[in-house]
């Protein structure tokens, strides 16, 4: 079954599962609530394969976030939520820019972590996703809404074609973004991150594809580096988004999570 729950300063929330917590953090989504539709049938086909004796709460964004919010801002937001909900620190996992974000909450709040799952993402962005981000961003900003989606091609595939083909699909999609500010608020921020990661003291998981466009390899394998304790899962012929397609994905989480 799963639960609705709203967190710290509004924060949105759905439960999965049962037992001990490990605290999901979103990516950047067009609505500051918790998913529906497609977007949650996702989600949960997704974290019920992580559950295994553990409760998921999966966490969005505070609302009313705003330009000038810091990658560390949000990271507070979470922090927050987990010792204000759990009164200690818990398992926590992010994807992309939810991984960005978890980063900066292990680094900034080693108190709220006790491990930390990071996929398809590091401690910054790499050249290729500024751009696109940045160009995504402006869309938005100008209310090109089904431009904006299709600016993010470039970051999944990289060859002309392939591209051009999924620009045109992508433009098909009308959709209208609730919450168009929180998203910029959230590009920005991670526009900005440069996680300090020496300060990360949970044992790190991260995973990545090595053909990620968003935080190439190079990128990934310094943020590994430079985390005092942390085990690299990098996935050949992986991009930033069928990462998770991998046949070792899931296993190699569960084993993180039970084992260390």
């Amino acid at each position: 079954m799963i639960r609705e729950l709203t967190l710290h300063g509004g924060m949105p929330a759905l439960a999965y599962g049962e037992g001990p917590p490990l605290v999901f953090i979103r990516t950047i989504l067009p609505n500051a609530g918790n998913p529906t539709g497609m977007s949650r049938l996702t989600e949960t086909r997704q974290l019920n394969r992580l559950t295994r004796g553990r409760t998921i709460y999966s966490i969005g964004r505070r609302p009313g976030r705003k330009a000038g919010t810091t990658m560390a801002d949000l990271a507070a937001d979470v922090a927050e939520a987990i010792l204000r909900k759990f009164r200690e620190p818990v398992e926590v996992m992010g994807f992309s820019t939810g991984g960005s974000i978890a980063l900066q909450v292990a680094a900034d709040r080693p108190d709220a972590v006790t491990k930390l799952v990071a996929c398809a993402t590091a401690y910054r962005l790499g050249p290729v996703g500024k751009q696109v981000q940045r160009d995504y961003r402006d869309r938005l900003a100008r209310g090109d809404y089904r431009g904006a989606i299709s600016a993010l091609v470039p970051g999944w595939v990289d060859k002309p074609l392939p591209q051009k083909l999924l620009k045109q699909f992508m433009s098909l999609d009308t959709s209208t973004p609730e919450d168009p500010d929180g998203m910029i608020a959230m590009l920005d921020a991670e526009d900005g991150c440069d996680v300090d990661c020496e300060k990360i003291a949970a044992p790190t998981l991260l995973i990545a594809g090595d053909r990620d466009r968003f935080h190439p390899r190079d990128l990934v394998e310094q943020t590994a580096h430079r985390i005092p304790d942390a085990t690299l899962k990098l996935y050949p012929g992986r991009g930033h988004v069928n990462v998770v397609r991998d046949k070792s994905f899931y296993p190699d989480i569960i084993r993180f999570l039970v084992n260390r």
